[in-house]
């Protein structure tokens, strides 16, 4: 399997998604069912970091289909063009259901609409269109059969208006090197989103492993706005970066190994929250041991956490150790 294959496997799995998502959160609110939002958000967050593979690999399948010169470089910079819109305002409605799933007790028990679920719904209803027209500037470009007798260059309705406001791929990554100053603010960024992040889930793990026992859970836990917003930097810087430098970034071993780690983070924080884990240490006071389920949660994350540091770190070392199909 190569970075193409790759693509054509997780390609369909953001537009899906976020029809998904958008489809049980209209039903949740219909139904007033706060099992149904509940489900609904949890699959907009799952998207939004599914997300993120998908457009990364949009790089190598590119490189796989650079010489056939029977696909026109216009239809492949629409859809490079449209995938950008379209992620940012993924991640900002999986930002959204993180918050919401936070905020779940009074997101779901108060009244049936609130600012929030409005917010949710509204990116969501914007994403699942801007996702379907991802998939439909793919087709354009997988499906030659589409393009017979027919200009599939030319925009109109409401396709034309939503390009305009799709950026041009060479020009963006042309943005993001455009200062070495904006390279380095980016990278510190980075760096500081990290360490919020770490540096509050890796106390919350190292306390239910057992170190600080003095502390009781429930006030490390409340501290996990920050985290989230920490993780919420990275994101942006990082694919902020990624544009600035997509070969450099999509051929590297290195890095689709720290992809790997950040999915995995994230199965093991919807096992942790979704289990009994987090019930049985979210009340936990001064000087009481985790059970052993809670703690296999934390050990793993660490070491997660660790990989992801240490594969960004051999991020350089691991160039173009991907060939490029």
């Amino acid at each position: 399997m190569n970075l193409a294959h790759l693509h054509l496997l997780l390609n369909h799995i953001p537009i899906i998604g976020a029809i998904i998502g958008l489809g049980l959160l209209v039903v949740s609110l219909a139904a007033q069912s706060d099992d149904l939002k509940r489900a609904s958000l949890m699959v907009l967050a799952a998207i939004a970091l599914l997300s993120l593979p998908a457009f990364f690999s949009g790089v190598g399948a590119r490189g796989a289909i650079r010489k056939d010169t029977a696909i026109p470089a216009g239809l492949i910079e629409r859809h490079e063009g449209s995938a950008i819109l379209a992620l940012f305002f993924m991640e900002v409605t999986g930002a959204l259901a993180l918050v919401g799933l936070w905020r779940r007790d009074r997101l779901f028990k108060a009244q049936p609409w609130s600012s929030s679920l409005a917010a949710i719904l509204f990116f969501s209803v914007l994403t699942a269109g801007l996702m379907a027209r991802v998939g439909a500037t793919g087709g354009d470009i997988h499906h030659p059969e589409i393009r017979v007798g027919q200009d599939v260059s030319a925009e109109t309705g409401l396709s034309a208006i939503v390009s305009v406001f799709e950026p041009s791929p060479v020009k963006f990554t042309d943005l993001m090197l455009l200062s070495k100053w904006w390279w380095a603010f980016m990278m510190d960024m980075h760096f500081i989103g990290l360490a919020l992040l770490i540096g509050t889930v890796g106390v919350l793990d190292l306390r239910m492993l057992g170190f600080l026992k003095q502390i009781p859970v429930a006030p490390l836990h409340r501290l996990t706005p920050w985290a989230m917003a920490g993780f919420g930097v990275n994101t942006l810087t990082g694919i902020l970066a990624f544009i600035g430098m997509p070969t450099y970034y999509t051929f590297d071993a290195a890095f689709w190994l720290k992809m790997l780690a950040l999915l995995l983070l994230g199965l093991n924080a919807a096992g942790f929250y979704l289990s009994d884990a987090f019930q049985s240490v979210e009340h936990l006071g001064a000087g009481e041991d985790a059970p052993p389920l809670a703690k296999f949660f934390a050990a793993s994350s660490l070491v997660l956490w660790f990989a992801v540091i240490a594969l960004g770190r051999y991020i350089q070392s691991y160039t173009d150790t991907i060939p490029v199909q």
